[in-house]
């Protein structure tokens, strides 16, 4: 793996702006991907978090995105520290560790090539933004990597929103630096003891697929939010 800087990538911080997530670049303020992405959430995902959330009690539901929130808080910190030759490794004893280790022994060591950035900001100008887990040369194809850790292993077909990232990403990512991004990887890792790694590809035309969903949801934030002021 090679560290490669090849661009420079904007500096922001985000922040809440009247309940959204906001990255201020450029002198505006771009909403976040999953800021996007939540607010078209379709009607049968509101209903099935809300049966979740139902089943399990509020407070045990809150406990469990807690939790899962702080590890994968800390395994995207290690994971970045490795990817820029950083790597403190002060949490080994951290069940966070093991995951981080995992998705570095069985994907970063032997198919990543070449590193542009880690946890970088992307951004498609008057339009959104966020922040790249990883960005890159993976598998000898430029691509967009986001990182994830899950209670259990995940299906593909439960993943829908975390290819739209990725894809929103490279749509970014490829209009800004005129870059050919063509492939989205997600690495995925569960807890110990089970540690289970899972990695999912979109590529080609599945992620032109993906990009054409994104803008179509772009669109729709943005309607949402003109609504929202007209009637206000």
């Amino acid at each position: 793996m090679r560290l490669n800087k090849r661009f420079d990538y904007p500096k922001s911080k985000s922040s809440t702006i009247s309940g959204l997530r906001m990255y201020h670049i450029n002198g505006t303020n771009l909403p976040s991907v999953t800021t996007i992405l939540k607010a078209t959430e379709s009607e049968q995902k509101k209903e099935s978090i809300k049966k979740w959330r139902n089943k399990i009690g509020s407070e045990a539901a809150d406990k469990i995105l807690r939790d899962s929130s702080s590890r994968g808080s800390k395994m995207h910190k290690h994971l970045e520290e490795y990817l820029i030759g950083q790597s403190k490794i002060d949490f080994e004893s951290d069940e966070t560790f093991a995951m981080s280790q995992k998705i570095i022994d069985e994907s970063l060591n032997k198919k990543l090539n070449e590193v542009w950035g880690s946890e970088v900001n992307v951004y498609f100008p008057d339009s959104y933004a966020g922040t790249a887990d990883a960005c890159g040369v993976y598998n000898n194809k430029e691509s967009i990597l986001d990182f994830k850790q899950s209670n259990k292993p995940k299906k593909r077909e439960w993943i829908t929103d975390y290819f739209l990232q990725v894809a929103a990403y490279s749509l970014a990512h490829n209009h800004i630096y005129e870059t050919n991004i063509s492939q989205g990887v997600i690495l995925v890792c569960t807890p110990p003891p089970q540690l289970e790694f899972q990695e999912f590809v979109i590529e080609a035309e599945e992620l032109k697929d993906y990009q054409n969903l994104f803008k179509n949801k772009v669109r729709e934030y943005h309607q949402i939010r003109d609504h929202e002021i007209q009637t206000s």
